[in-house]
């Protein structure tokens, strides 16, 4: 129970001063190697950070793009979750990207593809393995990732394939089956698309695409549920790879949140996800992570959009990636 009560405490103090500061600054140095401000681009917002293990040679590696609503977000918010992963053992790339107002779609889409270029052809200076790149994402980032990942055009652009050059893709909290828009402002950020459906991950699911986790909390009325739900239902159709995983009350920025040591009582979420990882990656899942769970094959409707309902996963191994 004490790490229940610390956690009390801590969310008391998180009432008091910015979340986010706290997270960072509570977050583990020893053992990591942080490098800031790298370019991968010219231009503003085309910098990024990396956390790697301190020994790292060889390691997995992550390139993690944030949310923001298209439109908001700095890299140096996320130490907390860089250092997360790389103290699980993956080198990690935090790239910021161009938001809204000063871009509409698909330069977010765009800038990510080139810091997965970047780190494609950079990272085994600092200790990654260009063949085990994996994307994730939460929120506005997991869409971008998504698109990333199903959508070959962008990495394409780049002169990268994603069933060639990403091992897998995990996607917290994100919106990826949105339509329609009910904000002038959505419609402004899209509207450069045209067709809307073209902005859509699930438009572009697939079962041939690399292994996918999906992962929301049934709490979540920032990003519904049904997002995850509806995409994963539609990779599993085609016969791709997918694991889902629905968190009873959890709410949107619990989905990251709990990457920080002092939350991680509250969501198993990262020794879900670098449990993933670490099978895909052909790694030994470290202690504690990816704990087996039943699968279901059906779900109720509490467990989609809320309300209390016992923990599930869906995993479907479809053709390899």
């Amino acid at each position: 129970m004490a790490h229940g009560w610390l956690g009390v405490a801590m969310l008391t103090v998180l009432s008091a001063c910015s979340p986010i500061t706290v997270l960072n600054t509570l977050a583990p140095r020893q053992g990591i190697s942080e490098i800031h401000d790298v370019p991968y681009a010219t231009g503003e917002r085309h910098g990024l950070d990396i956390y790697a293990p301190a020994d790292a040679a060889g390691a997995p590696v992550v390139v993690f793009i944030y949310g923001g609503g298209w439109k908001d977000g700095d890299k140096a918010r996320y130490r907390f979750a860089g250092a997360a992963l790389a103290g699980r053992g993956f080198v990690t790339v935090v790239p910021d990207y161009r938001v809204f107002p000063v871009v509409r779609f698909p330069v977010f889409i765009q800038d990510a593809a080139a810091a997965v270029a970047w780190t494609m052809a950079n990272i085994a200076r600092y200790g990654g393995d260009p063949r085990r790149v994996f994307l994730m994402g939460h929120s506005a980032g997991a869409q971008i990732a998504a698109m990333l990942t199903l959508d070959r055009r962008w990495l394409g652009a780049e002169g990268l394939d994603p069933d060639r050059d990403i091992a897998g893709f995990a996607g917290l909290a994100g919106p990826y089956d949105f339509l329609p828009l009910h904000d002038p402002e959505l419609d402004d950020i899209f509207a450069p698309a045209g067709d809307l459906r073209l902005t859509q991950p699930i438009s572009f699911a697939r079962g041939d695409a690399p292994p996918v986790f999906l992962a929301a909390g049934t709490a979540d009325t920032t990003v519904l549920p049904r997002n995850t739900v509806n995409l994963a239902a539609a990779i599993r159709r085609d016969g791709g790879r997918v694991e889902e995983k629905l968190y009873p009350g959890i709410g949107h920025k619990l989905m990251l949140g709990a990457f920080a040591a002092v939350l991680r009582w509250r969501v198993p979420v990262l020794d879900d996800v670098t449990g993933f990882l670490d099978r895909i990656a052909g790694r030994p899942v470290m202690a504690g992570a990816g704990r087996p769970s039943t699968p279901f094959r059906r779900r109720t409707p509490q467990g989609v959009d809320g309300g209390p309902a016992p923990a599930m996963t869906v995993s479907t191994e479809g053709r390899s990636p």
